[in-house]
């Protein structure tokens, strides 16, 4: 094929209308696809006679073209294609083209540009494949598109510059003076926030208040119309196995969204702690989800299949930061603050600026290793560890006692109880189960009060 690429001229095809006057085939030369009028053409070489193929039928009356066609290759060695002309049912005239012997196809292999266009030029019907009629683009209001559809207006993405660099969070829009909620962690040592919306207009927003036990804070845009607020649901309603649909800004993607379920509620969970004094850890009694939560989800919400909110996304966990192979995405482990505590908190960040915490009023030995959480011999700077007057010493509550149940639920350390104790407001009532001496015995007590940091 080298030799003959070199030696041989430019393809050129040719249309040998078949049944003409003198029953001699009739050399008409066809321009090559894309030459010009002299490049195009070329001399007619006499084709073997064992190559020629007799006409099917004589030429249609009154001068129309002959009903059969044979095209033959560029030297005349061949027949490449038949076409038949006819006509159907309306009067159309239809080619058919159809393909001579296998030799011919494995020929059209090597130069299938050309005959491409050829079949292209000569056949009156395109190539179409099929494809589906575009159906209605509406959705239900309980799918995952639906939900997305309802939410995405109200879901921000957050750009913050700190003395620390640069991060990027999500919030969601509480009311339509403005404020968002957002993880504190998110705007935490911020100097600059910028908030963008799914349009894509973005504007600067100021920080209203924040807490870093409950890893929540609020910030406010102003001068924005047509603010789009989230609905909140009830996470006193969400059960193992719900549905839920979650949306953020992970690595820095606006508008991404990921469905999954509740794995399981009341996780848990301790976030933060990198200043080394505590102040920085919050302590979530969390709801878990597999939905896919990466950076940058932090403070986007967790809907339900009402596009209701019922959690703020704020976690995952990853593998062992000993593990080599540690991923930095998801895993399926992500963790929500359940809507009910973050709405308490809300409305006290918009109210003063703080949030307050409910307590009862002991020091923890965090530094036990038993079962429960037990209350520390003594207190800060050597105060005692039950507060004189304090919730848990007008319960009862003795140093050296071990809580083991929060009402009725088993408490496995001292974070636990935090965490069980977090979950509810200042002067809720609480059923404590206690261990002393080797006895165990039930206690009332109704929490304090103490402001967040």
């Amino acid at each position: 094929m080298a030799d003959r690429q070199q030696t041989d001229p430019a393809p050129q095809w040719w249309s040998r209308p078949e049944g003409t006057a003198d029953g001699r085939p009739e050399a008409v030369p066809a321009p090559r696809p894309g030459a010009g009028d002299e490049a195009g053409r070329g001399a007619w070489r006499e084709p073997a006679a064992e190559d020629r193929v007799p006409a099917a039928r004589e030429a249609g009356p009154d001068g129309e073209p002959p009903a059969r066609e044979v095209r033959y290759d560029p030297w005349g060695e061949q027949p490449l294609q038949v076409v038949d002309r006819g006509k159907d049912r309306r009067g159309f005239r239809l080619w058919q083209v159809a393909a001579l012997s296998a030799g011919t196809a494995l020929l059209a292999g090597g130069v299938g540009g050309y005959v491409g266009v050829l079949a292209e030029r000569q056949s009156s019907t395109r190539l179409e494949l099929p494809q589906a009629a575009v159906a209605d683009k509406g959705r239900a209001p309980e799918s995952v598109a639906g939900i997305a559809a309802t939410a995405l207006p109200g879901v921000v993405t957050l750009h913050v510059r700190g003395e620390k660099g640069s991060g990027t969070g999500t919030g969601f829009v509480l009311d339509e003076q403005g404020h968002i909620l957002t993880n504190n962690h998110v705007v935490a040592d911020s100097k600059e926030i910028a908030v963008t919306f799914s349009t894509g207009e973005s504007v600067t927003a100021e920080l209203v208040g924040r807490d870093s036990g409950y890893d929540l804070a609020v910030v406010k845009v102003s001068g924005v119309r047509g603010l789009r607020p989230l609905s909140l649901g009830n996470s006193e309603n969400v059960k193992v196995g719900d549905p839920v649909v979650a949306i953020g800004a992970p690595f820095d993607l606006s508008n991404t969204v990921t469905a999954g379920i509740i794995s399981a509620t009341g996780r848990p969970v301790t976030a933060g702690g990198d200043k080394g004094d505590g102040s920085d850890i919050s302590y979530v009694d969390a709801l878990q989800t597999d939905a896919p939560i990466n950076p940058g989800n932090s403070g986007g919400p967790l809907l339900d299949a009402r596009a209701h909110v019922v959690g703020i996304n704020s976690a995952i966990r990853g593998a062992d930061k000993d593990d080599p192979s540690r991923q930095g995405g998801s895993i399926g482990l992500g963790f929500a603050i359940p809507i009910n505590q973050g709405k308490r908190v809300a409305e006290e960040l918009i109210r003063t600026g703080r949030a307050t915490h409910p307590v009862i009023g002991v020091t923890l030995d965090m530094d036990y290793t038993g079962d429960g959480a037990r209350v520390g011999d003594k207190g800060e700077d050597g105060k005692p560890s039950v507060v004189a007057d304090g919730p848990g010493a007008r319960a009862g509550i003795k140093a050296g006692d071990v809580i083991t149940k929060v009402d009725g639920q088993r408490v496995r350390g001292g974070d636990e109880l935090i965490i069980k104790i977090r979950a509810h407001r200042p002067g809720d009532p609480l059923t404590l189960t206690v261990l002393r001496e080797g006895r165990e015995r039930t206690l009332q007590v109704v929490l304090g009060s103490a402001n967040g940091s």
